[in-house]
């Protein structure tokens, strides 16, 4: 017998032990699972949700701010790239 016919051989055997095991593996992540999401007490979830929503507002606060200062930056680039640029498009131009 060769390890082909081996093979063949203990194939039902080593589908129902995988499928078992995965059944398992999939059981106990369900498990997990549940427990890290159980529903949490109404005011508990609800100071979880206020937290969320300030640190999230802070969070856009502080992007709006270095937005701003990135546009600043930007305006005072182009305006010396224009003063540098005015009197060689003077000078060309003659």
């Amino acid at each position: 017998m060769n390890d082909y016919e081996t093979y063949q051989a203990n194939n039902g055997a080593g589908r129902i032990g995988t499928a078992l095991t995965f059944l398992f593996i999939g059981l106990g992540i369900g498990s997990v699972t549940a427990l890290l999401l159980a529903p949490k007490s109404g005011r508990q979830m609800r100071r979880t949700i206020r937290r969320k929503y300030e640190d999230a507002r802070e969070r856009l606060d502080d992007f709006g701010d270095q937005a701003g200062d990135v546009v600043e930056r930007g305006t005072k680039w182009a305006k010396d790239a224009r003063e540098r640029i005015t009197p060689l498009k003077k000078k060309f131009a003659e």
